[in-house]
């Protein structure tokens, strides 16, 4: 088995709707999912030509889960399941 990262992109004020259907994604695959969190607080971004904050926006990274799966095949197939905001990218973590 396999792990992969997934970095859930896209920030808008979450209603009932949306936590519930997070709820329900996170609930569904809690056998697959090995950890998860979100960031709603501020953030920053360094680089070589300084430091800057960063808004939450539709281009944010709002969360993340590891999660178990053969291949990236089957880590896409879970990820489309997911409610997300702006979109998901899949790494595998070696």
């Amino acid at each position: 088995m396999k792990r992969f990262m997934l970095l859930h992109f896209g920030f808008e004020k979450p209603t009932p709707e949306i936590m519930a259907a997070w709820g329900k994604w996170f609930e569904s695959n809690a056998d697959k999912t090995a950890d998860s969190g979100g960031f709603h607080g501020g953030a920053r971004e360094i680089s070589h030509d300084g430091t800057r904050d960063l808004p939450m926006a539709m281009d944010s990274i709002t969360g993340y889960s590891i999660i178990n799966a053969e291949s990236l095949d089957e880590a896409e197939k879970i990820a489309r399941d997911n409610p997300f905001i702006a979109s998901i990218r899949i790494y595998e973590i070696v």
